[in-house]
């Protein structure tokens, strides 16, 4: 099964995080509390490539650069 990436998630997908990259961004997404073996839903997909995600009840965007890096599947 090829990698996918967050970017190509579709809106109303639940997805599990499979692997974040090191460094800054794997503290920033930290701190909203997504992790590698999380499971979040994809509310939406925002034009210009933002991807709007759910985890509890904290919506969060991440733009296109940031969720090309994030590995996931569909659950």
């Amino acid at each position: 099964m090829p990698h996918r990436t967050l970017d190509s998630a579709r809106s109303g997908a639940y997805i599990k995080i499979q692997k974040v990259p090191q460094g800054l961004i794997k503290v920033q997404l930290l701190r909203f509390g997504i992790c590698e073996g999380d499971l979040i839903y994809c509310l939406q997909r925002l034009p210009g490539g933002t991807m709007v995600v759910q985890k509890n009840r904290q919506e969060i965007a991440l733009g296109s650069d940031l969720a090309r890096q994030i590995f996931i599947t569909e659950e």
